[in-house]
């Protein structure tokens, strides 16, 4: 008998450790996967989609965003502020922060005030949101900006009769852009003939403002556009009046036309602003702020305080870079911002030869 007891004995242990074995197996199984951290959703309201500029805003922020894991909901408002207050209340109920390009700058106080109401940041980007509870306002420096086209365009003519042609009143940045001019000719013998404010950027209207100046005023020395894509229609119309002439002109934004025309000598110069690094940082800055963990990194960009009439608002500027056809290929190629082949083509680029008054 003692020696069936020590099979039998031994039988039964690993009977046992195989159950607590299997057990423990099944234990493990069981346990709770750790929480996946919430995705966030950005909703983005951009004022148009028609201008070069912000169709490659909204590429860079988007792939920017989707690197960081967040999602990113675009309403195209289409140049319609109605249309833009109607799709903010539908980001509202969609998004964890919303980034917005006001068409107008006093046009959706109503609407973010809703969204704030309801914890929501806000981020405006690029143009300010007035009177409004806006987190945050980011943008490239306009006023440095408008400094920046009159102090070059001074070394590009010597003439003092200048014209500006600028976006729509509404647009915060047009003022900001104006006030620069005006510091810089303030005390010069430079005389700013007079100001147009063009609705809605549409560029007919600037080619008839141009058209009107040529045919009914002074005679133009330098005319100084809001953005490159006015500065095109300004230099078509001078073409086709007096295609003998050049008339400095210069814009901002470093559209591919303006810098295919500055090296064909059509276009003088046009301000560079460098909206990968804008894009990518409000990206940044909206999931922050979306996550409660925003915090201003002076090391990393500019920060002041600007007020926006209803109170101060934390302001990210960057810095805009003059650009000519002597350091475009550094600026611009470089940079990535636009390939050599789609501004030079396979030609290569013309001086210009006409008059300079």
């Amino acid at each position: 008998m003692k020696r069936l007891i020590k099979p039998f004995l031994f039988l039964i242990i690993c009977l046992s450790l195989a159950s607590c074995s299997k057990q423990k197996q099944t234990t493990t199984e069981k346990s709770p996967a750790p929480a996946q951290e919430k995705k966030v959703t950005i909703g983005f309201s951009i004022d148009t989609l028609a201008i070069e500029r912000w169709q490659r805003d909204l590429d860079v922020f988007m792939n920017k965003a989707k690197e960081l894991g967040a999602d990113v909901i675009v309403q195209n408002a289409g140049n319609s502020v109605e249309e833009q207050n109607r799709q903010l209340m539908y980001l509202m109920e969609h998004s964890d922060v919303i980034v917005v390009l006001p068409k107008e700058a006093g046009s959706i106080t109503e609407s973010v005030q809703k969204i704030r109401a309801k914890g929501i940041p806000v981020i405006s980007y690029d143009r300010l949101t007035l009177n409004a509870d806006i987190n945050l306002y980011i943008t490239i420096d306009s006023e440095k900006v408008g400094e920046d086209m009159a102090s070059n365009m001074m070394r590009h003519t010597n003439g003092t009769n200048w014209y500006c042609l600028l976006g729509p009143k509404e647009d915060f940045n047009m003022y900001l852009i104006s006030e620069g001019i005006n510091r810089i000719v303030r005390n010069s013998r430079v005389k700013i003939n007079h100001t147009f404010y063009t609705d809605n950027w549409n560029y007919d209207l600037a080619s008839q403002e141009m058209a009107r100046i040529l045919k009914n005023d002074i005679f133009p020395d330098a005319i100084i556009c809001g953005n490159d894509a006015l500065a095109a229609s300004v230099i078509q119309t001078i073409s086709k009046y007096y295609p003998d002439v050049h008339i400095p002109v210069c814009g901002q934004d470093a559209d591919i036309v303006a810098c295919q025309y500055i090296v064909q000598g059509k276009q003088d110069f046009t301000i560079y602003k460098p909206i990968i690094k804008l894009a990518e940082i409000s990206a940044e800055v909206a999931i922050s702020l979306a996550k409660n963990e925003f915090e201003v990194d002076s090391a990393s960009y500019r920060t002041s305080f600007i007020n926006n009439g209803y109170a101060d608002i934390t302001t990210i500027w960057l810095e805009p870079t003059y650009v000519d056809k002597y350091n475009l290929d550094k600026v611009i190629i470089d940079s990535g911002f636009h390939n050599a082949s789609s501004i030079y083509g396979t030609s290569t680029p013309s001086t210009g030869s006409g008059t300079t008054r």
